[in-house]
């Protein structure tokens, strides 16, 4: 990729990518929703404070996701004992999109208005992310306890803990005037430092690498107070393109911009996954099941149901 996107960008998608950046030794990524996290939210019966809580989870996810190698899922979750009991997003690396929330709506209710921190969103609990590259791969976890204020916050507790991985986070989400959900997120990543003894001859030249060192700790410092300085308004702007967000943060050093992926809503539910699933479950079981004649599943993502009658339990 390069950054000759010049006669490009205008026509650039405003929303629902990821946009990657650079600057020296740390990678960026801006990522904007918009239809893709709107019907996520609107296919459940979400407050205002689960919504943009849900909202914020996908673009973190997305943020992320986009950082790493995998051919598959990465999933992001957040488990505990508040009000809000469960909240889930993945992506897939076709850029697919989804997530949803368990909550007790009665417990949320009584928060109030606003957007309730962490602690008394979720309660006591734990922040995980795993990638799965299918049954002959194996799978990655990372687990931390849920420590911040904000989603951003618990994932950079998580950062803190790894030697491997330095980055910053800022992440957005809120309703425009027409009522659709929008999301936004901002992350820059510090990429591993190279081995300044092994590539050093002589003292000078182990003086010039410490001195590079120091060069590449001030950016990563001035990167991080420049994407502090992008307003939440911002990150889910429609109106103000993604490329210029970037240009505006980082001009000044030397940006350079690569061409956006492209993401979207898509649930990877179906009758087929969920035949599969009760063709394992005994026969009594699926018995219990039924309601008013028929087995009903419903998927936690999309909401879809899926009914089975007598004679299609048979056929399983």
């Amino acid at each position: 990729m390069s950054d000759d996107l010049a006669g490009e960008r205008a026509a650039l998608p405003a929303e629902d990518i990821v946009l990657p950046f650079q600057v020296g030794a740390v990678r960026g990524r801006l990522v904007r929703l918009g239809p893709s996290v709107d019907t996520i939210l609107r296919q459940h019966a979400y407050t205002p404070a689960v919504g943009q809580a849900l909202a914020e989870l996908v673009a973190l996810g997305a943020a992320l996701a986009l950082t790493l190698k995998y051919d598959g899922v990465f999933t992001i979750q957040v488990k505990g004992d508040g009000p809000v009991r469960l909240m889930v997003a993945d992506v897939t690396t076709k850029g697919a999109l989804r997530g949803y929330a368990q909550f007790d709506a009665a417990r949320v209710a009584a928060l109030g208005g606003g957007a309730p921190s962490v602690p008394r969103l979720f309660g006591a609990g734990y922040l995980a992310f795993t990638v799965d590259q299918g049954a002959d791969m194996e799978r990655y976890q990372g687990i931390v306890e849920l420590t911040g204020a904000s989603l951003a916050e618990c994932a950079h507790h998580y950062f803190h803990q790894s030697e491997q991985f330095r980055a910053g986070l800022k992440v957005a989400a809120r309703r425009d005037d027409a009522g659709a959900w929008r999301a936004g997120a901002m992350m820059v990543q510090a990429l591993p430092p190279g081995d300044a003894q092994g590539s050093a001859e002589g003292r000078d030249g182990l003086a010039a690498a410490l001195f590079d060192r120091e060069e590449e700790e001030d950016l990563w410092r001035r990167m991080l107070i420049l994407m502090s300085s992008a307003r939440d308004a911002e990150l889910v702007d429609r109106d103000l393109p993604g490329w210029k967000l970037v240009d505006r943060l980082f001009l000044a050093e030397g940006v350079r911009i690569y061409r956006p992926t492209r993401l979207h809503h898509g649930c990877r539910c179906s009758r087929a996954r969920v035949s599969g699933v009760l063709a394992t479950l005994p026969r009594g079981e699926l018995a219990d099941m039924k309601i008013d004649g028929v087995v009903r599943v419903t998927c936690e993502f999309c909401n879809a149901d899926y009914d089975f009658d007598d004679a299609q339990i048979a056929a399983l």
